[in-house]
């Protein structure tokens, strides 16, 4: 499958969906936005996908919304569209969809871009990305979700400054805060990803689902509930194909062949 504004590539189980209108830095307008959750809900329903990798053609991987869009008087949906309609539910399903994700920040993530980028599973950035909250930059606050993830990756006081300052953040810098799993050099980052998303896809994706909800409910559960969830997925996933495999593997050892059942 491939469109104008999202290219998706579906080779040895993981989905590789890039943003791709680099003449404007992958910047979101309507198009794109539903172009993009068609995509991942089309990964999410494809039993062939066990990985997924989301990143942006060109120098960045995406600008966060387009501008020129909401001036436009013939095209701007209003920002409740946005909203409720583009950005809330391409979150949703990156928090939802029950197999890994992995945000390659091939370089500037900003306001919106950024967000959606930290919502993703593991995310890796290489010398050229950088982080922004740029919302306060024109008088708005953080959406997609950066005012839920950002405070729990970095903390409440780092968070709240980079939100109201709209400083740029290098992927560097990221990794040493704790909002992305790693940094790597230019000539080494398609090669990281690739070989990250080969790990995941060959991993049990059952489990790798169960350990994504557990995450997302640890957000607002409290011990009592927390443990009795894990309780739950951990019946659930010793249930599967995949934990007898694990566990023949390990007593014959041997590489496990998980099938992600």
């Amino acid at each position: 499958m491939s469109n104008n504004s999202i290219e998706l590539k579906i080779e040895n189980n993981i989905a590789f969906v890039t943003l791709n209108r680099p003449e404007v830095f992958n910047s979101f307008n309507r198009e794109m936005a539903l172009r993009l959750i068609d995509t991942l809900e089309n990964c999410q329903t494809n039993n062939e996908v066990r990985a997924i990798v989301l990143t942006g053609n060109g120098k960045a991987f995406c600008a966060g919304q387009d501008l020129k869009e909401v001036t436009s008087p013939e095209l701007n949906p209003g920002f409740k569209k946005i909203l409720e309609e583009h950005y809330n539910p391409i979150i949703k399903l990156i928090r939802t969809i029950e197999k890994p994700i992995i945000g390659a920040v091939n370089g500037v993530a900003a306001g919106a871009g950024a967000n959606i980028a930290l919502a993703c599973d593991i995310v890796i950035a290489n010398e050229y990305a950088s982080f922004i909250q740029a919302f306060s930059k024109i008088g708005l606050i953080p959406d997609s979700a950066g005012t839920f993830f950002l405070p729990r990756l970095i903390g409440f006081q780092k968070a709240s400054a980079l939100a109201m300052l709209g400083d740029k953040v290098s992927a560097q810098e990221a990794e040493r805060l704790g909002m992305i799993y790693q940094y790597v050099s230019a000539d080494q980052f398609e090669e990281t990803i690739q070989k990250l998303a080969n790990k995941l896809a060959k991993m049990p994706t059952m489990a790798l689902g169960l350990i994504k909800k557990t995450f997302n409910a640890s957000l607002t559960n409290d011990l009592d509930a927390q443990l009795a969830l894990e309780s739950k997925y951990q019946i659930q996933a010793a249930q599967s194909e995949d934990y007898a495999e694990g566990v023949a593997a390990f007593i014959e050892k041997r590489q496990p062949n998980f099938k992600g059942k």
